[in-house]
């Protein structure tokens, strides 16, 4: 097998993620827009994205990342847009799309075009993360994309199966659909809450960092593969065990967030990457089938679908959100709205790697050894669509918010409710402190017990001293000088233990125990004032 494909696809793609930190343009669309340059570069190889190993290998990572840093309290606060747009927008998308590209074009039967229409109905969990972290959405409206993101690909995967199995000519019937997609939904659903609770004691009564961060790499791969195992949901079993593990990730030692942390965002950097560097690099290998839609027509059917695909969210967004409006108990519960949130939330559905995938799934003939109808036209159609999206919504969307003037998030206020929080916080450390003490078994020297108060109120100081003025000589806050000074004082400790390394005076064994105290103290130090 040859791995250096693979090698240059992840090296590459990391390299030109990072470069977008420094631009303007987001990186998901900087890596389509390189995975497309790249793909006529002569000598690259044909990346052809296989759904055997997207949708097992590379989903249940992505969706557990951006499950497990959503919030399971804000979502259910948001319940109601959050599935009136994962499984209503998604089955009026599905037929809305279908209908349109089966008056468009010419000769394409109505089964294949509710394919495509479920094929291009879920805006993409990796996209709509990606790009709300990077604008700094309002987080209600964010919270509704993310949790939209999370279950929508459950209901256009089960949404594909139906109109396939039309297609196919397996006699696929309304109520079949319907009970295949209550069957997939209430299994995926069953299977993560059945999992998710012997998963977390796992978590829990492994004491060994090493091996809780393993089993947690584990856990999203688990969940997928038990729930299609039944015939379930993969999407939801993962998404369910993450929501829970999240929200009871106190629980975990402090040692393994701190290590899932950084593992988490690796892998999450990676895949994010890979993924959006793999949607640019399919075009010729698109291209290569379109055959006799070459030209005009085939460039008027993309332009056309990826209208319908945008208007259909407007369609959809607006009356689901004040509809329900009418009601004076979800008004007197969510209060005043206006029209600009619903237009961001219609402007931010961005198609992405999971639409290729499912459209890549279709097969080469139906029943009877007929080729599937118009198979490399849906995949042209689904690449145009996902491009489109990407890059017209995805440009224009921070600029859009910026001229909306969404409220500024009020960081004052927040400093304030996160010191009073720390405040109450540290009496309760406090006195369990004392109360410790005055047991003498806890018996400890006065310095010793004077650190520990030092400490204490040191981080119960450090959030109000974040509410003080800027340095008017260097423009630094309090909090930035403490961490700046900490840094350099650390700085010269270490530099300290490298020059008696070098002179053997203590070994590299001594050197690395003593650089990882440091690390953690200036990891300590920064997070204190963070």
């Amino acid at each position: 097998m040859d791995v250096m494909p693979l090698l240059l696809l992840v090296a590459g793609s990391a390299a030109v993620a990072a470069a977008g930190r420094r631009v303007p343009v987001p990186a998901p669309l900087l890596l389509v827009a390189v995975g497309l340059a790249v793909s006529y570069v002569p000598g690259v190889p044909d990346y052809t994205l296989d759904p055997h190993i997207v949708l097992p290998l590379l989903l249940p990572p992505l969706l557990h990342t951006a499950a497990t840093d959503s919030s399971y309290l804000d979502l259910r606060a948001q319940m109601r847009p959050v599935a009136l747009l994962s499984v209503g927008y998604v089955l009026f998308a599905t037929f809305v799309v279908g209908c349109a590209a089966y008056l468009i074009v010419p000769g394409l039967p109505l089964t294949a075009a509710l394919v495509l229409g479920a094929v291009v109905a879920p805006p993409d969990a990796v996209a709509a993360t990606a790009v709300a972290r990077r604008v700094g959405l309002p987080s209600r409206i964010t919270t509704i994309l993310q949790g939209e993101s999370l279950v929508n690909d459950a209901t256009a995967i089960t949404a594909f199966r139906v109109a396939l199995a039309a297609a196919v000519g397996e006699g696929a019937t309304w109520a079949g659909g319907i009970a295949e997609f209550l069957i997939a939904a209430i299994g995926g659903v069953g299977v993560g809450l059945v999992l998710m609770v012997p998963l977390h004691w796992l978590r829990t009564h492994v004491k060994e960092a090493l091996l809780q961060n393993t089993l947690s790499l584990l856990i999203p791969f688990v969940a997928y593969a038990v729930a299609e195992q039944v015939h379930a949901s993969g999407v939801l079993a993962v998404v369910v065990v993450a929501l829970f593990l999240g929200h009871r990730a106190w629980e975990v030692d402090f040692a393994t967030r701190l290590q899932e942390e950084a593992v988490w965002k690796m892998v999450a950097f990676v895949l994010e990457s890979a993924v959006f560097a793999l949607i640019g690099l399919q075009l010729p290998v698109v291209l290569k089938g379109l055959g006799e839609y070459e030209g005009v027509d085939a460039a008027w059917y993309a332009v056309a679908v990826f209208l319908v695909v945008a208007v259909a969210r407007f369609v959809w967004v607006y009356p689901a959100t004040f509809l329900p409006r009418l009601s004076a108990r979800v008004r007197a519960r969510e209060g005043d709205l206006s029209w600009k949130g619903p237009f961001v939330i219609g402007w931010a559905g961005m198609r992405g790697v999971v639409s290729l995938a499912i459209a890549f799934s279709i097969p080469l003939t139906v029943h009877g050894g007929a080729p599937f109808p118009e198979r490399n036209l849906i995949l042209f159609l689904t690449f145009t669509t996902v491009i489109g999206t990407l890059v017209v919504q995805g440009v224009t969307l921070p600029p859009l918010i910026r001229l909306l003037k969404f409220p500024a998030r009020d960081v004052q206020a927040a400093t304030l409710a996160e010191a009073n929080a720390q405040a109450q916080a540290s009496r309760a450390a406090e006195q369990r402190l004392e109360a410790l003490l005055a047991d003498e078994r806890n018996a400890l020297p006065a310095p010793l017990a004077d650190r520990l108060r030092t400490v204490l109120e040191r981080r119960r100081n450090a959030v109000w001293e974040r509410l003080g003025q800027v340095n008017p000589v260097t423009g630094e806050t309090v909090d930035d000088t403490y961490r700046r000074l900490s840094r350099e004082m650390i700085s010269a400790e270490r530099q300290v233990f490298v020059r008696l390394r070098d002179g053997r005076y203590i070994d590299d064994e001594m050197l690395r125990t003593l650089l990882r105290r440091l690390d953690l103290e200036e990891a300590a130090a920064y997070r204190e004032t963070a």
